[in-house]
């Protein structure tokens, strides 16, 4: 299995910046992919920002040109880099992870969240 452990939320002003975090531990070694997605209350959860299979990224629309997706594959971690941050920024922000299994298999792993609240 893999684990997964977010950082790095808070409370910031509109205009601001945060870093989150995401350090992976387990059975690392078959991921294909890994991002962050966001929950607001009483909202679906919905993509962040990701990277695919082949190495590239996938960002939602929202927030290209202010977040950026980054890794540290010594350290196992992710980050995502949020710039410019907007009151509907504000969720709680999931890493997400997606294994190979093997056979056509894939395990999906979710850590368990850190808040991001901007205030106006």
């Amino acid at each position: 299995q893999v684990q997964l452990v977010e950082s790095g939320g808070g409370l910031v002003q509109a205009g601001g910046s945060l870093r989150l975090s995401c350090a992976a531990s387990g059975r690392t070694a078959n991921i294909v992919s890994v991002g962050w997605y966001r929950q607001a209350p009483g909202k679906q959860r919905d993509l962040v920002a990701a990277f695919t299979n082949d190495g590239g990224t996938n960002y939602a629309d929202s927030v290209k040109g202010r977040f950026t997706i980054s890794r540290d594959n010594g350290k196992k971690t992710v980050y995502l880099q949020m710039n410019s941050l907007k009151p509907e920024d504000t969720a709680d922000y999931l890493c997400y992870a997606r294994e190979y299994l093997g056979s056509s298999q894939y395990g999906n792993y979710w850590g368990q969240g850190t808040q991001v609240t901007v205030s106006a």
